[in-house]
């Protein structure tokens, strides 16, 4: 009797495991440290809708993601970008961003997982040029290098990360500079499903974002640069290989240096599927 207990205990938690590698969870603005499994493709096309002033973006992208191994994914995201200014008004391709994350660490409970990864993303100089205002990096290539930390249970989940951007050079020699974004997330599944059952989990992100000032022929702007805090709530719906994930950045705190527009909110919406 004892052994039947142990082996359904064991079905039964491998049977969690596996769905929760099928479909393991990740923040809508903050990176994650799931991974694809081995030989998974994901297609996630998402819109990002902020504004900030008179300036107004709407950034569409299709993320394309591939599981090199059961802890090591690597993708492209493809944008096209709509901007608008007080001034001026363009749209057209965004730069292309390569993405890869390896999960180097992972633990597994009766009922719950935690994992940490390395996350680093490039910005490529990819955008439609001879645009006002410019809808990519000017030239420049970008590259950020993160870690993130991931708690997921049957009912309670929690996420960290953090990460540093380099930025580039831009073409008229302005050095943009360079960032850093923090990232507490905390969330919450109200109801217990099973993997063929739709699935909701609620989420509370803070998102820290602080920028060095930029600088043009070796002297400091005093127009750019600062920090910005945002409280953002969102959720993920699933339902077995699909997801929707939603959430709206509200910002709470703000010291940006010199006269620079503040943020107003950013708004953003992912469909995703795996494969």
């Amino acid at each position: 009797m004892r052994t039947r207990k142990w082996i359904q205990g064991g079905l039964g938690l491998a049977g969690c495991l596996a769905a929760s590698a099928a479909w393991a969870h990740n923040p809508v603005f903050a990176p994650g440290p799931h991974v694809l499994y081995k030989g998974g493709v994901e297609i996630a096309p998402q819109t990002t809708r902020s504004e900030a002033g008179s300036r107004r973006e709407t950034e569409s992208l299709l993320n394309l993601a591939y599981g090199i191994t059961g802890d090591w994914s690597a993708g492209v995201e493809l944008p096209y970008v709509d901007r608008e200014t007080a001034a001026a008004s363009a749209r057209g391709r965004g730069d292309v961003q390569l993405f890869t994350k390896y999960r180097f660490w992972r633990h597994d409970t009766p009922g719950a997982q935690e994992s940490a990864a390395l996350t680093l993303k490039v910005n490529l100089d990819t955008a439609k040029e001879n645009t006002t205002p410019a809808l990519g990096s000017g030239g420049a290539t970008d590259a950020t290098l993160g870690v993130a930390n991931g708690y997921e249970s049957r009912k309670w989940y929690r996420w960290a990360a953090f990460r540093y951007r380099r930025n580039g050079t831009t073409d008229a020699g302005l050095e943009r500079g360079d960032k850093v974004f923090v990232d507490l997330v905390g969330g919450i599944r109200l109801k217990p499903t099973g993997y063929l059952e739709p699935d909701t989990v609620w989420m509370l992100e803070l998102n820290g974002e602080y920028s060095a000032r930029s600088k043009l022929n070796g002297v400091e702007l005093t127009n750019s640069g600062g920090t910005e805090w945002f409280l953002s709530p969102g959720l993920m719906w699933t339902y077995r290989n699909y997801a929707i994930k939603a959430g709206v950045q509200v910002p709470i705190a703000s010291n940006l240096n010199g006269v620079q527009d503040e943020s107003d909110y950013r708004a953003r919406l992912v469909f995703e599927v795996h494969l």
